[in-house]
């Protein structure tokens, strides 16, 4: 994941308006559906780690290894959609191992022990490199830069391989009513708060398309490999991302359609 990161950020090419607009909505999207998961977990009354596996699954959306592919496929003659999509892929891994490993640490850790794990994170520092190196437009040379980009292309094969896996040893659970909410906020209000800020922003064309449909991916398969990580639910989260990614089906493909008569 370090080298996704870095290698993300450092090709990312984006116009500076366009930037701060897509930053704008990202912050204030963000922000909704965390409130929207916030609200359910309580009139539930969850445990933590369930708050956790909800909170997380409603608000961290599988833009990476789902959306790109998705992204390039509907915006093949216009790379601004790709380039949109590919900085909702940053933005949404800096938010997983952020808010996503707060609201996992949360259940078992202090909130000064949580900064320290975060600032240990090889993410970060990934992070950090990558905006400095951007920013300043350091050349990296080839010897270096290419096993970087192999080694970022690579991540989404292993991650799904340690997915698999994971979901290969648990015991599924249609009816657990985590999940169900969990389907409900990423695939269905996740979309409707994200129709209601691009209106409230006056957001329009391609850039409203690809912020549209970004938002109706399915839950984050990184929700389930921090989760077996950290040992937070690790079960209700695989399970959360593989019903997530079977009923988006349906929910994408609305949502594409829909993109087309509304923008």
């Amino acid at each position: 994941m370090p080298a996704a990161v870095f290698v993300n950020i450092y090709d990312i090419s984006i116009e500076t308006g366009l930037l701060l607009q897509i930053i704008y909505y990202l912050i204030l999207y963000s922000l909704s559906v965390m409130i929207v998961s916030h609200f359910i977990s309580k009139t539930l009354k969850l445990e933590k780690g369930e708050s956790a596996a909800l909170k997380n699954s409603i608000s961290l959306m599988n833009s990476g290894n789902y959306g790109l592919p998705v992204s390039q496929l509907i915006f093949s003659h216009n790379p601004v959609g790709v380039s949109i999509q590919i900085f909702i892929v940053i933005f949404q891994n800096l938010l997983t191992y952020s808010y996503g490993i707060y609201n996992l640490l949360s259940a078992t850790k202090t909130i000064g022990s949580i900064i320290q794990s975060f600032l240990r994170l090889p993410v970060f520092h990934a992070l950090i490199l990558g905006v400095l190196f951007q920013s300043f437009t350091i050349q990296i040379p080839n010897s270096i830069f290419l096993p970087l980009n192999q080694l970022a292309n690579s991540f989404v094969a292993i991650a799904l391989i340690l997915l698999g896996a994971q979901l290969s040893n648990i015991k599924l659970n249609f009816f657990h009513r985590v999940i169900t909410w969990a389907l409900i906020g990423r695939l269905l209000m996740g979309p409707l708060l994200a129709l209601a800020m691009i209106y409230l922003l006056n957001i329009d064309g391609i850039v409203a398309q690809s912020l549209f449909i970004a938002s109706s991916f399915p839950t984050s398969r990184n929700t389930a490999t921090i989760a077996m990580e950290y040992q937070i639910e690790p079960e209700l989260h695989a399970q959360i991302v593989l019903f997530s990614t079977l009923f988006s089906i349906i929910t994408v493909t609305v949502v594409i359609y829909l993109s087309y008569i509304l923008f």
